[in-house]
This record gives C-alpha cells, structure tokens and sequence, in this order.
C-alpha cells in the first residue's frame, strides 16, 4: 500500500471516481455539509451519475443540523440516524410536547414555549419563509429583544426546532422551512455505530484521528467504537488506516483535475493537519480562520489552488506553478461540470 494507493480507494469510496446516484452520494458520505447550498449541489454534481440541479435537488433529501454541529442535506430515510435518541443529544432544558429544544437564556421558559409552538404552527399553517416568519412573530409580540435570539444568525431557536426534529429546512437558496416528517429516532449507540459503518465504507480507509475529526469525537471515543465493529487495518508510514469492506486490487486512476466543492468531504473527511491532498503550507489556503472551507483545485491527487467561478469566468488562485497540459486539463474538468458555460479561466 502507498500514499498513491490510499488515494485511489478514498477517491472511489468517496464516488469521485465511481459516480452514483443523488441518495446513494448523500448515504454514503454521511451526508452533504451544506452551509452554502451551491457547495453542497457542486458536491453532487461531480459526484453523481444524474443530471443534479438546484430545481431537483431536494427531491429526497432533507436539511438539517447533524454530524460536527453543522448543517447537512442528507437523504429524508435517515432522519432516524441523525436525529437518533429523540433528539436527546441536541438539547435537554426546557420540554414540549414531550420533546426537549433548548434555550439560550435570551428567553423566560413561558416567552421561549410560546414562540415555539407559535413558529411550527405558522409553519403548519403555510408560512414557511424566514422572513415571513419573523413577521408573523412580531405581529404576535415579538420584542426587538426576543428577536435578536430567536432570529439570531446562528439559528437561534430555529436551530433546535431543527435539531429536535420538528422543522428541517428546505433545500432551497432561500431559508425556508418545513413541517419534519414522523419517524422513530434510533437508539443512540445503534445511530453512532451505524454512522462510524457508513464511515468506514464509504470514507475510510482512515485513522483514528481522521475519524475523531470527521464526527468530532475525542479519540478514546472513536476507539470505543472502532472496538464493537469487525474493522480491518493496514499501516502506512507507520500510521495505522481502519476500514470496513473489501478492497479491490485495482481502483480507477487518479483523475488529472477535480473542482472540489466548498467544505467538500474529501477536505472534511480526513484530519486536515495530516491530509495526504493538501501540503501544510497550503492549509490555510483552504481553510481559513474564519471557518470556510474553500473549493479545492485537486491536480493529480494534490491540493493545487483554489477556485471561484463569477458568472462564467472561472478564477484560479494558484499555490504552486500550473503547467500549460495542467490547465488544459482544468478547462477538460470545467467543461464536464458546467458544459461549456465558462468563457474564461484566469490564474492568480
């Protein structure tokens, strides 16, 4: 096994170089991050073996709060696994109709029922836009106090409404929300052992360190559960890799150029100090301070630069020197993702 090798199997398992489709992707990688829903609809595309549009895709998907604390669009079956535990594990203060949501101390218990119950009936009701929303709650005396929590950008007490499983957000541009379906939630230790198996399926071969930093477990928990499932290792650079399933002896080239989306699963997946895409002096060029995670220029199976697409001008922020067959090979890679749609590429 080399560092090679390693790529190969993730790039498969990660459906870069074996498209599937919409739900299978969404399965498989334990979901789709998606603060920016154009990362996450970019994250399919190039992923997928369907034609993957903003018009279609949340046919089957549904978004919500799930692995790291973060925003997911992952398919509507696994709302069980993700909101596994009723809920518990998201918040336990105040209870509603038998169910826990939180409060940030901006709210009297009495003000923080109220409101909830108020913004699921409107939901029920039709009213479904943030904004609309947030007038509906004026109109039913919301202070401007109130509103600085419950509209807090953050997501404020729509964010546990969320997590509790009572409203998920629509997957859409525009903040929307929607009545969450009945299900029954998986026992917790059934929903983590479940997900660390689509995990090592799908995105490992990994380490321990890969895995705690992917579900944003400490290591001795990862370990926990790694103990319960019947993984198989390999060591690397004297590094030990867990993972479940067969591996082939042979997996699909390298591709010469990928348009990794923002806060992409193959940046996410792994521990990102110890990325075998992504050099050390090039880590802040995709992730950056403030918690973005940028598009990732992959070239050959390493981290290169970073893209931004304005309109149909495609620009390429470089971290090392990009050969003339590299850039023919960007545009043969912009080509595939938006069909001719981009003018012009410019290299900074």
């Amino acid at each position: 096994m080399t560092t090679q090798d390693l790529k190969q199997i993730q790039l498969f398992r990660q459906h870069l170089t074996a498209p599937a489709g919409k739900l299978t992707v969404a399965r498989d990688l334990c979901g789709i991050q998606c603060q920016f829903i154009t990362n996450a609809l970019h994250s399919l595309q190039i992923r997928c073996n369907e034609n993957v549009t903003m018009e279609n895709l949340g046919q089957g998907l549904v978004k919500n709060w799930t692995i790291r604390g973060t925003v997911h669009i992952f398919d509507r079956e696994d709302l069980p696994l993700f909101k596994y535990d009723n809920g518990d594990h998201m918040y336990r203060q105040h209870v509603w109709q038998g169910k826990t949501y939180g409060n940030r101390n901006r709210l009297t218990p009495d003000r923080e029922d109220y409101f909830a119950k108020y913004i699921v009936n409107c939901v029920e009701k039709g009213i479904q836009d943030r904004e609309e929303l947030k007038t509906a709650c004026r109109d039913a005396g919301m202070t401007s106090t109130e509103e600085s929590f419950i509209f807090d950008g953050w997501g404020g007490l729509l964010r546990p409404l969320c997590e509790r499983g009572f409203l998920n957000y629509k997957v859409q541009q525009q903040k929307a929300f929607e009545i969450g379906p009945e299900f029954t939630p998986m026992e917790k230790e059934m929903a983590l052992l479940s997900q660390m198996e689509r995990y090592l399926h799908h995105i490992a071969p990994a380490t321990v360190r890969d895995m705690a930093y992917f579900f944003g477990y400490s290591q001795s928990e990862v370990k926990k559960l790694l103990a319960q499932l019947q993984v198989q290792t390999f060591s690397l650079n004297n590094t030990d890799y867990y993972y479940l399933g067969e591996l082939k002896c042979d997996y699909p080239d390298i591709p010469d150029c990928i348009l990794l989306a923002g806060f992409d699963q193959l940046m996410l997946g792994y521990q990102k100090k110890d990325s075998i895409y992504l050099k050390p002096e090039h880590l802040r060029g995709i992730f950056n301070l403030t918690g973005i995670v940028m598009p990732a220029l992959l070239l050959g199976g390493e981290v290169a630069g970073r893209w931004k697409r304005k309109g149909k001008k495609l620009e390429i922020t470089c971290f090392q020197k990009i050969s003339n067959k590299e850039k023919k090979q960007v545009v043969d890679a912009a080509e595939k993702v938006w069909m001719k749609e981009i003018s012009a590429i410019e290299y900074n």
